[in-house]
């Protein structure tokens, strides 16, 4: 039998402008995981998963019409990695065998609900790592990252495919997103093989370096948010104001570069400044498109943090889900983990997961 992990994510900084071509997130890699084991079968293959098997459907009219929305079923992730990973094998000349499949999910809560660690991300990059191994494709890092992105963005059609690389590479990582539409172009001029072998256009993973004084807090609201329909959203509304949607762009790039500069210094208050001017980001951006991506409850988590001194903001596409605090290791954070209980925000106990 093989079996293999994923991490899943949050993102630190750089969320929405991320999904520009070549802008810049910095995001980090988590010990919670989705696993996935494959075993031969005889005459037909199995998916199994406890978590998934009550799946729910999502839809939403357009008109008159009915319009599944499969892009938070997780399954649909499975299918496309299976499809895309069994294409790059038959390209190597592997046969192909009837399996099962296994997976077992720990980035969602005991009552069924996503954290929001990007399990959708985790799953397919789980999904494509166990394949590879099954059919003896000996696949780097990047490879990997390559035929997982092409299989998570072939079902959500949006996005930067950041938790696709940190799920990959785990740790702290500094994102730049690559061109989407070139990629959608060049699946119809390549195989798998010869895309594999390219330059992305706009593409860059690096990893940067870790500090004992830094300490990151993760507190979850326990209200999922959907990444792809939020992205949608501000999708609509930067078209009718263009100008100022670009200007966010800009400052969230040169805020993050400034992040990374300050994470090679060791450079914690540094650090903490930029994820400060990144919240204010946020919330310019939500004045824009309208998109609410601070809750109330997320607010109290940011405003509790700073007076514990520490820095926060919401993480990924908020709307829900997680905040993120970064904050001295010498601080006693008991008390301020307390009051977020207290306010039915609940503490995630995680550390950052680098690859073995």
């Amino acid at each position: 039998m093989i079996k293999v992990k994923a991490p899943g994510k949050l993102y630190i900084a750089g969320e929405y402008a991320v999904v520009e071509t070549g802008c810049p997130a910095i995001l980090v890699g988590l010990n919670k995981y989705v696993y996935v084991s494959i075993e031969d079968s005889k005459d037909f293959g199995t998916i199994i998963s406890k978590q998934y098997e009550n799946s729910t459907v999502v839809w939403k009219r357009r008109g008159e019409h009915m319009v599944i929305d499969n892009r938070d079923n997780p399954f649909e992730y499975i299918l496309s990695g299976i499809r895309i990973t069994e294409q790059y094998a038959q390209e190597l000349g592997k046969k192909m065998r009837c399996y099962d499949l296994k997976i077992d999910s720990e980035l969602d809560s005991p009552s069924g609900k996503k954290y929001g660690l990007g399990s959708s991300a985790a799953v397919t990059v789980a999904t494509v790592k166990a394949l590879c191994q099954y059919y003896g494709l000996n696949v780097t890092l990047d490879q990997l990252f390559k035929l997982a992105a092409i299989a998570h963005f072939e079902v959500q059609g949006n996005g930067s495919l950041g938790d696709i690389a940190t799920s990959v590479f785990g740790g702290w990582l500094e994102y730049h997103s690559f061109d989407r539409q070139w990629l959608k172009a060049a699946r119809h001029n390549y195989s798998l093989s010869e895309l594999l072998a390219k330059t992305w256009p706009g593409l860059k993973i690096m990893s940067l370096p870790v500090f004992d004084k830094l300490n990151l807090l993760i507190g979850w609201t326990g209200s999922p948010a959907s990444t792809s329909n939020l992205v949608d959203k501000v999708e609509l509304s930067k078209e009718e104001r263009r100008k100022k949607y670009l200007e966010f762009v800009h400052e969230s790039s040169k805020c993050v570069e400034q992040m990374e500069a300050s994470f090679q210094k060791h450079d914690l208050p540094g650090i903490q400044q930029c994820l400060r001017k990144n919240r204010k980001l946020l919330e310019n951006l939500h004045e824009i498109t309208g998109v609410e991506i601070e809750t109330p409850t997320l607010k109290y988590l940011i405003e509790s943090a700073e007076r514990f001194g520490g820095a926060a903001k919401t993480s990924g596409a908020g709307g829900g889900d997680c905040g993120i605090v970064l904050i001295d290791s010498s601080i006693d954070t008991t008390s301020l983990l307390d009051e977020w209980t207290k306010h039915d925000i609940i503490p995630l106990d995680l550390s950052i997961h680098y690859n073995d």
